[in-house]
């Protein structure tokens, strides 16, 4: 049986590119609790890309 491939996570370079915002700002947002839900892989923060979406989805004004 073929496993399905886990998504890859994002790095702050990929997620910055992605939103158009400099790296700082994830760091920011992260600290006062505001961007998307990012997880600790040891040292590093990364984030799912549908976390990111889903987050995304909650910005938009209703």
């Amino acid at each position: 049986m073929a496993q399905a491939a886990t998504p890859p996570l994002l790095t702050p370079i990929d997620l910055a590119a992605q939103l158009g915002v400099p790296i700082p700002t994830l760091y920011a947002w992260r600290t006062r609790g505001i961007g998307p839900r990012a997880l600790k892989v040891g040292k590093h923060l990364r984030w799912r890309q549908a976390d990111v979406d889903q987050w995304l989805e909650q910005q938009v004004p209703a």
